[in-house]
């Protein structure tokens, strides 16, 4: 199956609108601040262990979010690896401002 985007570009405006509803958004952040926070842990202890979860803090916050409040199909079941970079993009957009925190409705 061939996918409708052709690029990244394409497919951001496309991942933002998965992403208006505020907690949401802010689930994304939160849950990605926690995969940040596990990966230094993991180099500063050594203790390898903690990447193991870092899957279920960046998925779980962010499936919270479409679930119960965005109430839509989370993009990283049809086109994993644009969902996982705009995962990283609009945190970092979020992080300099790019992005308001607070999505619009």
């Amino acid at each position: 199956m061939q996918s409708k985007y052709q690029s990244f570009k394409d497919f951001y405006p496309f991942y933002l609108e998965q992403h208006r509803n505020q907690t949401c958004r802010q689930l994304h952040f939160w849950g990605s601040t926690v995969v940040v926070l596990l990966v230094l842990a993991a180099a500063v202890t050594e203790q390898w262990w903690y990447l193991g979860l870092t899957p279920v803090a960046g998925y779980g916050f962010a499936w919270v979010g479409h679930f119960f409040f965005e109430k839509n199909r989370p993009a990283t079941f049809s086109h994993p690896l644009y969902s996982l970079m705009g995962d990283w993009v609009m945190y970092k957009d979020m992080l300099v401002g790019k992005l308001p925190f607070q999505a619009q409705h």
